[in-house]
């Protein structure tokens, strides 16, 4: 019997095999919860060359490895900025499982055509890194929240921020303003559902070994070393590390954390 067995998560953005969606997933069902996952239905012919080499599927392959763990898992395209996307993504999670205990809200805009001085960036592209993080967001707790509510024993949301929304950077405008969003509205939310028993945190990651890390490094001109020696610890983290961490804020262990926004960056951002 895990911490989780029994309880019924839905992870977003989890599709990439080096990404903390696939990570947190993972992580979960090895403390016994049933996890359903979403991606966005990615062209196989974008996937990274690592991806292709073992013949990768998305969603469907995190779907496999959750399997092959133990628990039940449910694999479903969905554009968290849709809300009939959205609603489908619950009710399919109902109709499986009739349940929702946790939500992590990971999916996000792929690092890229944002990272440009604030004179140069595309007001498309800002709209759509601020609408898959915010209003992704604010559409899966909307509409998982009430089932929570409803289930009377409590629940877990876990927001994916950034160290990044603690700290602005310049031509990191789109992110920044995005990151800095779900912290407010991780505490916002936290206050509004604590009566509920539902615990509302934010972890806020700095330099991770994933897919999406690959980006800031070419984007920025910089190096995997490089940002390893911004670390108080001196060295990157790994997505299973902050899968693991967001795992255990879905635990009971945990009940008296609540509206914290939680660096995990190896000391690189000390700021509250």
């Amino acid at each position: 019997m895990g911490k989780l067995t029994g309880k019924v998560a839905i992870v977003t953005g989890a599709g990439r095999l080096r990404g903390i969606g696939f990570s947190s997933a993972i992580a979960l069902a090895k403390l016994g919860a049933n996890v359903v996952v979403t991606g966005t239905g990615k062209d196989p012919s974008k996937f990274p060359e690592y991806e292709k080499i073992v013949g990768w599927k998305d969603i469907e392959s995190t779907r496999i490895e959750i399997e092959k763990i133990g628990p039940e898992s449910l694999d479903l395209v969905t554009d968290v900025t849709n809300e009939e996307d959205v609603k489908n993504l619950v009710e399919k999670t109902l109709e499986k499982f009739n349940s929702i205990d946790i939500l992590i809200n990971n999916a996000a805009f792929g690092l890229g055509e944002d990272r440009q001085p604030i004179t140069q960036v595309n007001p498309k592209i800002f709209q759509k890194v601020v609408d898959i993080k915010v209003t992704g967001t604010f559409l899966c707790s909307k509409a998982t929240i009430p089932y929570m509510i409803k289930q009377n024993r409590g629940g877990k949301i876990v927001n994916i921020s950034s160290v990044m929304g603690k700290r602005g950077m310049p031509n990191t405008l789109a992110y920044n303003a995005a990151n800095f969003a779900v912290i407010g509205m991780t505490q916002s939310m936290a206050k509004e559902l604590g009566p509920n028993g539902i615990n509302v945190n934010a972890v806020c990651p700095g330099p991770v070994d994933t897919s999406r890390m690959d980006g800031y490094v070419s984007a920025y001109n910089t190096s995997w070393e490089e940002l390893a020696s911004r670390s108080a610890i001196g060295r990157n983290g790994t997505a299973e590390e902050v899968g693991n961490f967001i795992a255990y804020l879905c635990t009971e262990d945990t009940s008296w954390i609540t509206g914290q926004s939680i660096n995990i960056d190896g000391g690189t951002v000390m700021e509250h």
